[in-house]
């Protein structure tokens, strides 16, 4: 049976992975930079004597500007087509990434930031490239590429930033010229590999009214269940993205692991993710369906939060307090290294208690956190287009995804203050908190008779 559903694919319905794969790797080189950078910020923030609160403004600059950035550079990729404005985005990126390499104040940190997530369209518009080349019956395999680029470079990235801090003795600005190296192959890539896909003659002008207005989005979140789903959206990923945009700064307070060692734990999360999104979610997915996944999910984040909340603080027994905090400072004295430390604002662990109790712990913690944080977006979304009209399906995902960009900026921000005021672990308990609400509360809705 499932061959002959095969065979009945016409030519013109299968993927044409000739046009796909240039933007498939595009996507990848771009988010490497992206990768590089992320297990390091806190630290680098962390030498200038940010406290955790300001560390958690400086996770919520990026996301908060593509959130302005994003759907501008968008409406111009529909006026004057997706290459020229996919290398405008990418060049911010570089510049932004040059920016970092070069910042020796905590201020041009926030610049380079802000700056990169301003011009941060660039997986949006490449996603509209992959939508420009494919066709309604193949469209969601092409953007499924998109994905996997994500989970490859969640992976790759910070094992590229474990090198490159070895080879330079923790250096923080060599991660970022790294990063500007891999945006600048990007950059070349665009301009050389990549065609025009946007049809000519289809550019819209630019006073074009928007498709979602403020009007549409709450009469969007009124409808019963999809109104919830959409709120589900934008509490948990509080939860989950401050689990992420914190956990840098959590195992230096916790476990004293620096730049390098948290290099090594993203990439453990990265292949947990890889790992859901990439194989066990379709088949969990055809066995139990969306509601139970997403509970299911909901119920492993409670999880995964709590025990990391909870551990240990125990730090390795290759763990310095004077290398880590050496690292955030410039002892060292190296050509181009950050300023001597003001006012280091996150304790770090004694050397009283060593031991691998703590990052056992963690590492197991991560499992279940990894699995909830990726079962729930495509599964959320999955029932979301089974619960709106087919004409409403695109402005439905994009609601969505606004949701999901504001909550990353919200994310960094509550949980910094958390933390700051009340202790590392308090953001994860939060977090625990919040879901473990919208399990209880999902019981309700999921079991009206016209959820299926």
């Amino acid at each position: 049976m499932m061959k002959a559903n095969s065979d009945s694919i016409s030519p013109e319905d299968k993927l044409d992975f000739k046009k796909i794969m240039p933007v498939f790797v595009i996507i990848l080189i771009d988010l490497l930079g992206l990768t590089i950078i992320i297990p390091l910020m806190s630290f680098y923030a962390a030498s200038y004597g940010a406290n955790a609160t300001t560390i958690g403004l400086l996770g919520a600059a990026y996301p908060a500007m593509q959130v302005v950035g994003a759907p501008i550079l968008g409406r111009l990729s529909d006026r004057f087509g997706r290459k020229p404005i996919l290398i405008i985005s990418q060049i911010g990126t570089f510049l932004g990434f040059i920016l970092l390499g070069f910042a020796d104040t905590l201020w041009m940190l926030f610049a380079a930031r802000i700056l990169d997530g301003l011009s941060g369209a660039n997986i949006s518009t490449a996603q509209a490239v992959i939508s420009d080349s494919t066709t309604e019956k193949n469209r969601t395999q092409g953007l499924g590429l998109v994905g996997a680029a994500f989970g490859l470079g969640f992976v790759i990235g910070p094992v590229i930033a474990f090198l490159s801090l070895a080879i330079s003795g923790n250096n923080y600005h060599v991660p970022a010229f790294v990063a500007a190296g891999f945006s600048l192959i990007s950059i070349i890539m665009t301009a050389v590999l990549l065609k025009e896909t946007h049809p000519a003659g289809k550019n819209i002008a630019l006073t074009t009214p928007r498709e979602i207005s403020l009007k549409q989005f709450f009469a969007t979140l009124k409808k019963p269940m999809v109104g919830f789903l959409l709120v589900m959206i934008f509490i948990y990923q509080i939860a989950f993205g401050g689990f992420q945009q914190l956990l840098s700064l959590f195992t230096l307070n916790r476990l004293g692991l620096n730049a390098s060692g948290n290099s090594i734990i993203f990439v453990w999360v990265g292949i947990l993710v890889v790992s859901v999104q990439g194989y066990f979610i379709g088949k969990w997915s055809r066995r139990f369906g969306e509601i139970k996944l997403i509970r299911f999910g909901l119920a492993m984040l409670v999880a995964g939060l709590l025990l990391t909340a909870f551990t240990p603080r125990i730090p390795p027994p290759w763990y310095s307090q004077e290398e880590v905090t050496t690292e955030l400072s410039n002892s060292r004295n190296l050509p181009g290294e950050t300023p001597p430390t003001q006012n280091l604002q996150i304790q770090v662990p004694p050397e009283t208690n060593k031991g691998l109790l703590g990052l056992g712990w963690l590492l197991f913690a991560m499992i279940p956190a990894a699995i909830g944080g990726g079962v729930l977006q495509p599964s959320v979304n999955s029932l979301l287009t089974r619960k709106v009209a087919v004409e409403d399906i695109g402005g439905t995902l994009g609601i969505s995804a606004s949701l999901l960009s504001a909550a990353n900026a919200l994310a960094p921000v509550v949980g910094g203050t958390l933390f700051q005021t009340l202790g590392s672990s308090a953001p994860y308990l939060f977090g625990a908190v919040l879901c473990a609400m919208l399990f209880f509360i999902s019981k309700k809705y999921f079991s009206h008779p016209t959820v299926d």
